[in-house]
């Protein structure tokens, strides 16, 4: 026998020594359904079943026979489970399940490298998808997890993105978990749901027939039928009875002996373990504290016993069928009776024992990870090493499970002594881990109540650089809040005092304030420049050039854009904490209307965040890529893109300023594409953030909003919602009124003359030509301000200037909007034309109407909403035919410069274009077409 040692549970029917497994009874239309899955499967089409069930009701005995059936088809089966007491190992069961048998689907050496990185949650996540499809292309997999309700935060994230993200592939995964453990978002979504009801009657006594091995007479039936139908709990009451002398067999008929017979097993239970020798029973309760599994060696030492003196107790307790041993594993025999064991152990001997056994494991060699449990279950005040490790195990956890880590922590500090040199550097620990967990409430409320005067002034402030850094993924006024603090501090060094402010401005001009950042930010050139901080000068370098931008002077913004990359590549921070300062110079060029050099700048950034392992610069890179996109008239590529970094979101957790410009890209698309039920979302995204802190999150929020209700024709409500847009065009930040492009100029006199404000559309044309005037040597902004005027004054010559200016630049519907505005045949042809291939349906409509109310008929191609191969754009025919050649997700995102998030929002709008559902058909179809 061997020591079970963090297992991952067994897929095997859990039966004791010596007895049976008797046959599935009452189950055929499940077993039915698992075999359509399986059949399936062989075909190349993956799926998720999620089997519910209360406990007892035969989830892992399901599972057992499905797991019997993919092995005889041939199929790659992999059995794993969440376990109770070990919560808390982020992604240790899908590890466990992955990286199990002679034949892992895991590299681990690859796995361990990346438990190092910083962003260890979304880089493992990425990594998981990316093994599977590599494993999945060679053999069809089964992937079956039971007890998903015990299984840790990490995991229960992947278990809903990861079936999604590899639906087209030949996986299937099969996870059971008791009923009603699932609420809210945290809801796994399944292909088909299984819940175990209850066994009939007839399957009730069938199966105590097999357990028997004898008819049922109806006394004995009656009394099983009191198991409310579960499996486990009807074998264990019919097996205690037994044991007892309560069931006589005569001439191949089961009857009651008596009328005295237990109706909960718990008691046999009991029975049994007085009949065990001393030794075996203390063993064996020992155990059951310790967990599901028998870890032999830990129990020995608590026991104060040699493993090998506990073979004879251990095979006392299989003989009693309290434990089992599977693939070289001792466990008990299920859950139930596990539990039933503990309840006899005082709770007080429960702890101390968990506290022991925590420093035991660690003794011998055990990550603080897999015991931070039970120190914090079971550690008392002034524990000053379970307080340090406690800490320790925060910080492991902090990359994958930050609540987790919270929790840990906060506990961390209640054991810890109010006058512990360490109370402050625990708080600041908490605060920071309360920020990564999103809860910016609780961090804010913590930090005011308990950060100040704890540490000296010189350390705190650098807790609150931190966490102005962290929180600025999250609420930028909240990166200034913190910045504000720490500068008030006394005595903090020139070096310190430069970086916050270099902070402090860069938030405020996220926010949308660029007169304050003005003044912020020279400060914080000036702090930098006399503590000779390379890192602050660049921020604040690159800060300075956005507000020289704002404030009109274009050329300015790019001179000294290039001087803040410099200043970064020489202090070395290009590659990483330089976002989204790095995405700058791509933003400018492509309000320039040169989106092909802002998409180069954005590849590059992609290629080199996926080299340095930086998740949050690949976030960055990506919407910013997404907004490009929309603006150069890829609308597809744009939603697609935006798709992607809401999925990337998901995984690192949501940012106001990211989640914002993603759906306002998506907002974009459904407005050209005409796509109502995306309108209405974006509609109610707007409402949310009209609500939000942040000045440019609100204005973004109410630009959407008033493009809906001009679309919807409703020009009283666009005119209200861009009240504050005119009022403040005249102000040096103009620029921040609308999402940043001068081309939304445009936008607002038509919306304007439509509303039959033309005071309102002077104003808006006035402002265009005075950008156009200060900058010549921007031409786009030359064909804006002609663009805008022509349509003013409905001069037809300027309208066609505008869109010959236009036609030097790479921005599909803002050519053709000019042509369209010019409005002859010819014009109104071509601008049909660049709707088209932007994807621009409504846009391509309307023109449409306009032609053949002028005598032209012009089917034109239909777009957004065709199906087949000839509906698939250049960037989902790039994803599908480099997927049809073997490629994963990952391998197409590194040749197209993408993330796999996008590239797997490529994949399922082509799924849905071409009506398949998995890589064997997809790839069947591209060799059919390509020949």
């Amino acid at each position: 026998m061997t020591a079970a040692v963090h297992s991952a549970g067994s897929s095997v029917p859990r039966t004791g020594r010596g007895l049976l497994t008797p046959p599935l009874r009452g189950r055929d239309e499940e077993l039915l359904l698992l075999r359509d899955h399986l059949h399936a499967l062989r075909r190349g089409q993956g799926g998720t079943v999620l089997i519910e069930g209360a406990p007892g009701s035969g989830k892992s005995r399901l599972l057992a026979e499905l797991a019997k059936l993919a092995e005889a088809d041939g199929l790659r089966v992999r059995t794993g489970a969440g376990v109770p007491d070990a919560h808390n190992v982020p992604f240790g069961p899908l590890l466990d399940t992955m990286l199990s048998g002679p034949d892992p689907l895991m590299d681990r050496s690859r796995l361990e490298e990346l438990s190092e990185a910083a962003d260890q949650r979304f880089w493992l996540l990425q990594e998981v998808q990316h093994q599977l499809e590599q494993a999945a292309l060679d053999r069809p997999i089964v992937i079956v997890m039971d007890d998903v309700q015990w299984c840790d935060p990490a995991t229960v994230t992947a278990l809903n993105t990861l079936p999604s993200r590899l639906s087209g592939q030949a996986i299937l995964w099969v996870l059971a978990m008791r009923e009603h453990a699932q609420t809210g978002t945290a809801r796994i979504p399944a292909t088909t749901r299984i819940v175990l009801r209850p066994l009939s009657g007839a399957a009730v006594e069938a199966l105590a027939g097999d357990i028997l091995n004898a008819a049922v007479d109806p006394a004995l039936l009656e009394l099983a039928h009191k198991a409310d139908g579960r499996p486990l709990l009807l074998v264990e009451l019919l097996n205690g009875m037994r044991e007892e002398g309560a069931i006589r067999v005569e001439s191949g008929v089961a009857h009651l002996t008596n009328g005295r017979i237990p109706v909960r097993f718990r008691s046999s239970i009991r029975r049994r373990l007085e009949q065990l020798s001393p030794l075996a029973r203390d063993t064996v309760r020992f155990a059951a504290v310790l967990g599901r599994d028998v870890d032999l060696d830990v129990l020995a030492e608590l026991i104060r016993r040699s493993p090998a003196d506990l073979v004879f107790p251990l095979q006392e307790a299989l003989d009693a069928d309290l434990l089992v041993e599977t693939e070289g594993r001792l466990a008990f025999r299920h859950d139930l009776l596990r539990e039933a064991i503990q309840t006899g152990v005082p709770a007080a001997f429960r702890h101390l024992l968990r506290r022991q056994s925590a420093d035991v494991r660690l003794r011998r060699g055990a990550a603080v990870m897999e015991v931070a449990s039970d120190l914090a279950d079971t550690a008392v005040p002034g524990d000053h090493e379970a307080v340090s490790l406690l800490r320790r195990a925060a910080a492991d956890f902090a990359p994958t499970s930050p609540t987790t880590a919270v929790e840990l922590s906060r506990r961390a500090m209640e054991l810890a002594p109010a006058d512990s040199a360490d109370a402050g550097a625990l708080v600041a620990e908490t605060i920071t881990l309360l920020w990564q967990a999103g809860r910016d409430v609780e961090a804010r409320a913590m930090a005011d109540n308990k950060l100040a005067g704890l540490l000296e002034p010189q350390a705190e402030a650098h807790v609150r650089l931190s966490l102005a850094r962290l929180s600025s993924q999250y609420s930028f006024t909240e990166a200034v809040h913190q910045c504000r603090i720490a500068l008030g501090l006394p005595g903090l060094t020139p070096s310190l005092r430069a970086q916050l402010l270099a902070v402090q401005s860069l938030n405020m001009l996220m926010s949308g304030d660029v007169e304050a950042t003005a003044q912020v930010v020279g400060q914080a050139l000036d702090a930098a420049g006399d503590a000779g901080d390379r890192v602050a000068a660049a921020v604040a370098a690159s800060v300075d050039s956005a507000v020289a931008f704002y404030r009109g002077g274009w050329q300015r913004g790019f001179d000294r854009q290039r001087q803040a990359a410099r200043l970064a590549a020489d202090a070395g921070i290009a590659h990483s904490l330089w976002v989204p300062e790095a995405c700058w110079t791509g933003f400018m060029h492509n309000a320039a209307g040169d989106s092909e050099a802002a998409l180069r700048e954005a590849e590059n950034g992609l290629r080199e965040a996926h080299a340095y392992g930086q998740a949050a610069a690949l976030c960055f890179w990506s919407l910013y890529r997404a907004r490009i996109l929309l603006d150069a008239g890829r609308l597809a590529d744009a939603r697609a893109e935006a798709e992607g970094v809401l999925a990337m979101l998901a995984d690192l957790g949501a940012g106001n300023f990211a989640d914002a410009t993603a759906r306002y890209a998506l907002a974009r698309v459904a407005l050209h594409q005409g796509d109502r039920q995306a309108i209405t979302r974006a509609s109610a995204d707007g409402e949310r953030m009209m609500r939000d802190e942040a000045q440019v999150i609100r204005r973004t929020g109410a630009w959407m909003l008033a493009l809906a209700a001009d679309a919807a024709g409703d020009t009283d409500r666009a005119m209200e919602l861009t009240r504050e847009a005119d009022e403040s065009l005249d102000t040096p930040d103009s620029s921040m009124t609308t999402p940043l492009d001068p081309a939304d100029d445009v936008v607002l006199v038509r919306m304007a003359l439509r509303a039959g404000r033309r005071d309102r559309a002077e104003h808006a044309v006035r402002v265009a030509e005075q950008r156009a005037g200060r900058n010549p040597g921007f031409p786009f902004l030359t064909a804006v301000a002609a663009h805008a005027r022509g349509l003013l004054e409905g001069d037809k010559e300027l309208l066609e200037r505008a869109a010959h200016l236009f036609a030097g630049f790479p921005r599909l519907i803002v050519r053709a909007s000019a042509l369209e505005d010019a409005g002859q045949v010819g014009h109104l042809e071509r601008a049909l034309e660049l709707y088209e291939r932007a994807g621009a349906s409504r846009d391509a409509a309307r023109v449409r109407r306009r032609l053949r109310d002028a005598g032209v008929r012009r089917r034109g191609r239909a777009t957004g909403a065709a199906r087949g191969w000839d509906s698939l754009t250049a960037s989902e025919l790039q994803v599908v035919r480099l997927v049809a050649q073997g490629a994963t997700n990952r391998q197409a995102a590194e040749q197209l410069f993408l993330s796999p998030h996008t590239v797997n929002t490529h994949l399922r709008h082509a799924y849905a274009k071409l009506d398949v559902n998995s890589r064997v058909e997809l790839t069947r179809l591209v060799l059919t077409h390509d020949g």
